[in-house]
């Protein structure tokens, strides 16, 4: 499989595709979602005290968690946040890969395999450099019943190497609103016009303390994940390659 640093494409984070991106999920997918949700964003204040660059990692359940986190953030930061996206899925051929990279500002990321080095994450690199920050999904895959699944270590060892707070981020209300399978949101049951409530929760920034390992910060999001209500699995920690 061709490496991810390879599949990137950069321009598509410059100034006019950052312009039209920000029309499409602002203008165009932000009065959509209005439709069909009610959103509450709550704990937009920790990111106020923060500095870019960032990494914001967040719960996944359903394709509608994109759109609503970037919306939720405060525009500068929005306009500079690119977002890991699995490459065996956004970039198995070049309509797709340039869809997510265009409307979203998609950076590819191996699923499985191909651990932290140039090849998988020389794109990254340059991306931290400039100022950008990343949104992750630290499980990998959306869930399929809404519960939080194991999260990846990876995005830990992306914050340690380059000196990062990891913004946890609480997603809640968008699996029903666009379950699984579907390819746009729906309302709620009953009666056509009822919304879903989606809330997007950010918590208090993590930073690694000294020699802390990687697993460990993991599970200090698992756990702000849980407090914000979150189904989670206690004590998992597995060590593999960034996941998105």
């Amino acid at each position: 499989m061709t490496d991810p640093a390879d599949l990137d494409e950069p321009w598509t984070r410059g100034r006019p595709a950052t312009g039209l991106r920000e029309l499409l999920v602002c203008g165009v997918l932000g009065p959509c979602m209005d439709i069909y949700t009610r959103r509450a964003v709550v704990g937009r204040e920790h990111l106020a005290q923060l500095e870019e660059p960032v990494l914001l990692v967040a719960n996944h359940s359903s394709h509608m968690d994109t759109p609503a986190i970037l919306r939720a953030l405060p525009g500068r930061r929005r306009r500079r946040t690119a977002v890991a996206a699995a490459v065996d899925y956004f970039y198995t051929n070049r309509r797709n890969a340039l869809s997510a990279s265009l409307v979203f500002g998609a950076v590819p990321m191996a699923r499985h395999g191909g651990g932290l080095g140039p090849a998988a994450t020389g794109h990254l690199d340059a991306l931290i450099a400039s100022g950008g920050s990343l949104l992750l999904f630290a499980e990998g895959t959306r869930s399929h019943d809404g519960s939080v699944s194991r999260l990846r270590s990876g995005a830990a060892v992306l914050a340690a190497q380059h000196d990062l707070p990891i913004v946890p981020v609480f997603i809640s209300g968008t699996k029903a609103a666009m379950p699984r399978g579907h390819h746009w949101m729906v309302f709620k049951t009953g009666r056509p016009g009822r919304r879903h409530d989606v809330e997007i929760r950010f918590g208090e920034p993590i930073r690694a303390r000294d020699g802390e390992p990687a697993v460990d910060v993991m599970e200090r999001v698992r756990l702000f994940l849980a407090d914000a209500g979150a189904d989670t699995y206690p004590g998992s920690r597995i060590t593999e390659p960034l996941h998105a």
